[in-house]
């Protein structure tokens, strides 16, 4: 998952509405993983699932596609048993034709028997009757030889068709069978990017991910004093400082404010943006508080991203922090992140204020005041430094109460500034 969600959502939790961490269970803090029930894939056995789908669906595919090939054949006048069917009808036809002739002969022969007149002789009597007795029994052969070739049209129209409903129906089954291996590759798919997204803590072998120091962020050119209703464009430099490739770097970026009091939140008057070296246009950093990955970061290189930060000229004066930090995703399944969230302090100055020449915003590292939260929840909890992956633990509800953790300190962190500040703050 992306390591800090949880964390982010606590932070915008805390910053609102305090009294929810107040309400943390001892259950919650506990430091003991949940009992797992049954066993987890790991991002790898997942990956392989997924493939396998995939796999599947694309033979189903071509099993589809082979099926209506195979049907369009069987409907053209050109197939073997359209054509023979074909053939027998125009046997069948040419009997029938045959027949009427024959019935029609007989008609003419009895028509001429009974016109002999009184006076025919011997020989006319027995001539015409010998015409209608042959006629007769042209007409007995004609009759059997239709009935032969209408019962040959029948098997040949009957085999044709048989044909053609057995290729529709394998068709319709490997219809079903391709929204069937569809659905199972889909639903690979999904388990994969949920365990990708959501279940991220658990590497290639189910192991947690890890805090990794070397990936860094560093804030430039933020200034320490922000006038209201002005906007200051700074850089995020990301850097791999390992020895190996990271697949996917997700930087992270998120801006807390305050009035001068250190009590009223005023996030929503405070905005950050940011645009890549590939493209200038501006992003609004999501409300997960990512922007896109860095794909991949090489051992020892470094990217620079451009930040913008907003303050609208509504806001009052007061004090800022903007939090920055790097997860990052592996194609073999690990991952981890910074082990601190780092902080860039700064003021906002009233609008319209004019603070002069001022030095760039400072880092500084959070540590949740773990003390706190143990009085609040009634239970021991552990230190948390901004990475949810450096605790360890497999459990949800003990990395929301970490990340309440952090959060207090975070949002604890606005009436530090206000203490810290407040004898410089700009009217």
């Amino acid at each position: 998952m992306k390591i800090r969600r949880i964390l982010a959502t606590a932070v915008a939790a805390t910053v609102t509405t305090p009294a929810l961490l107040l309400s943390v269970t001892p259950a919650f803090a506990d430091d003991k993983p949940t009992a797992q029930t049954q066993h987890k894939p790991s991002i790898a056995e997942l990956e392989k699932a997924a493939a396998t789908a995939k796999a599947a669906y694309d033979d189903a595919v071509e099993a589809e596609n082979a099926a209506k090939a195979a049907l369009n054949a069987v409907l053209s006048d050109t197939s073997p048993l359209a054509v023979a069917a074909k053939a027998a009808e125009a046997v069948a036809a040419e009997a029938a034709t045959a027949k009427i002739v024959a019935d029609q002969a007989v008609l003419d022969a009895q028509a001429a028997v009974d016109a002999l007149p009184e006076t025919a002789t011997e020989e006319e009597k027995t001539a015409a009757a010998t015409k209608l007795t042959e006629a007769k029994a042209d007409a007995e052969a004609a009759d059997k030889a239709k009935a032969a070739a209408d019962a040959e049209a029948v098997e040949a129209l009957d085999a044709r068709d048989d044909e053609r409903v057995a290729a529709a129906r394998k068709l319709d089954q490997a219809q079903k069978a391709t929204k069937a291996a569809l659905a199972d590759k889909n639903a690979a798919d999904e388990a994969l990017a949920k365990a990708k997204e959501e279940g991220g803590e658990d590497g290639e072998d189910g192991e947690a991910c890890v805090p990794e120091a070397e990936l860094t962020t560093v804030v430039t050119g933020l200034p320490s004093t922000v006038v209201a209703g002005t906007k200051v464009n700074f850089n995020l430099r990301v850097t791999n400082g390992t020895d190996k490739t990271m697949d996917e770097v997700l930087p992270f970026a998120y801006v807390h404010a305050t009035d001068r009091s250190g009590l009223n939140n005023i996030d929503d008057l405070v905005h950050l943006q940011w645009s890549s070296a590939s493209s200038s246009k501006w992003k609004t950093v999501d409300n997960e508080h990512y922007m896109d990955a860095i794909s991949p970061l090489k051992a020892g290189a470094h990217a620079d991203i451009k930040m913008r930060l907003t303050v609208d000229a509504s806001a009052p004066a007061g004090n800022g922090v903007t939090f920055v930090a790097g997860d990052y995703f592996n194609d073999n399944g690990t991952c981890g992140g910074n082990p601190d969230l780092e902080g860039y302090e700064f003021l906002i100055a009233a609008a319209g204020s004019k603070p002069g020449k001022v030095d760039d915003a400072k880092p500084s590292t959070t540590e949740p005041n773990t003390s706190d939260l143990k009085a609040q929840s009634g239970a021991s909890a552990r230190p948390v430094s901004g990475s949810l992956a450096a605790t360890g633990s497999s459990s949800a509800t003990s990395q929301l109460a970490l990340a309440s953790g952090a959060a207090v300190a975070i949002g604890g962190g606005a009436v530090f500034l206000a203490r810290r500040r407040r004898a410089g703050s700009h009217a």
